[in-house]
This record gives structure tokens, sequence and C-alpha cells, in this order.
């Protein structure tokens, strides 16, 4: 396990991990160790992925809170170029931390990597000028399947870094980063409903 290594449980909710791989430099640039699945199995992680994807954002993108319903995916994330802020929510209804969140800045330069078992929804918000955003999934992303919860959800209350006032529904209007640049949801991502009223997981 030498390649990696696994914060696991991050923010006290079961299942969330940061992996950090091993990284080592000199004059030319960096090298990034690879790591496979048996150094996954050493550290209790046992998953088969089937699926990458690949998005690239403007900043001020908030993508999410995504899930999948019925096939539900552990996902694996990482930044290859710029800066995100990643959220998780744990929407697991028999979960001792149902309805809490976890955020970590995921860049070219940390390397981190978050991965985010079945049960949760997901997001992330792109804080440099443009974001390259990777991530594998265990099981197929299937049309019509989708789910979402409202990012500004007051229940929950994620610290997404930004300013503005909570419009009562997951509209995006108003808000702004620090520096002043609003944020850009899909029409779609402005429709989904807090906590209270979305889907839970058994």
């Amino acid at each position: 396990m030498g390649q990696i290594k696994v914060d696991q449980h991050v923010g006290g909710i079961q299942g969330l991990c940061i992996i950090q791989p091993a990284v080592h430099g000199d004059s030319r640039g960096y090298f990034m160790e690879t790591y496979n699945q048996n150094d996954m199995q050493e550290a209790g992680l046992d998953i088969a992925f089937v699926q990458d994807n690949q998005s690239c954002s403007t900043k001020g993108v908030l993508r999410g809170l995504h899930f999948q319903k019925q096939f539900p995916q552990t996902k694996l994330v990482r930044v290859i170029r710029g800066s995100v802020f990643d959220v998780a929510v744990d929407l697991r209804s028999n979960s001792a931390t149902y309805g809490k969140w976890f955020g970590v800045e995921l860049t070219a330069e940390n390397k981190k990597q978050f991965l985010i078992p079945k049960g949760f929804a997901h997001g992330f918000l792109v804080r440099s000028e443009i974001a390259e955003f990777c991530y594998k999934c265990d099981d197929f992303y299937h049309p019509g399947d989708e789910g979402g919860l409202a990012w500004n959800d007051p229940a929950i209350g994620i610290d997404w870094g930004v300013t503005g006032t909570y419009p009562g529904s997951a509209s995006g209007s108003g808000y702004t980063l620090p520096d002043g640049t609003g944020l850009m949801l899909s029409e779609k991502d402005q429709l989904w409903l807090g906590i209270q009223d979305t889907f839970k997981f058994n």
C-alpha cells in the first residue's frame, strides 16, 4: 500500500475517504505512482470500477448535487487541471450521519482523490478559471435514473464559500464567489428539492 495513503471516514462520515497517491518530483516535473485494485483492497476498499468520465467547466460552475436512485454509484473523483470544492451529502436513511455533508478542495496541485460510496449526493463548485474533473464509477450511467438534492438547502447548510441569500429554491441567482463571479447551474440543478423532499437510500 506504499502507492497510496488513505484517510477513511473523513468528516466522521462512514465510507467517505480521501486518497493521496505517492508523488515524486524532480527538475523535469513530477511522477505520480499508479495504484491498482490490490492496493485498494489492502486499504479495505474492494471496488471494481466500470466507467470513467471527464468534464471541463469554467469558474463559478456548480454541478450537483447528483445521485442515481435504482443504480447507485460509488465514485472516485479528482481534478487534473484547476481547482474545485467537492461535496458529498449522506442520504443513507439508516446512517447515523444522514443529512451530514463533507467538502474537500481538489486541485491539480494537491492531487487528492475523493472516494464517495453509494448512498450519497455529490457535487462540485469550480473555483479556478478552468477545471478538468475526472471520476470513476462502479456502475454505468442510467439515463432517467438520476436524482438530485438542492445544493443550497438550509437544512443541510453546506458552506460553499459563496455569498448570497437563500431564495427558497435551488436557484443560483444572486450567489457569487468572493471575487464576484456569479454561479452557473444547469436548469435541472436549479429545480432539485431539499433533503426533506428528496430521495432517501435504504
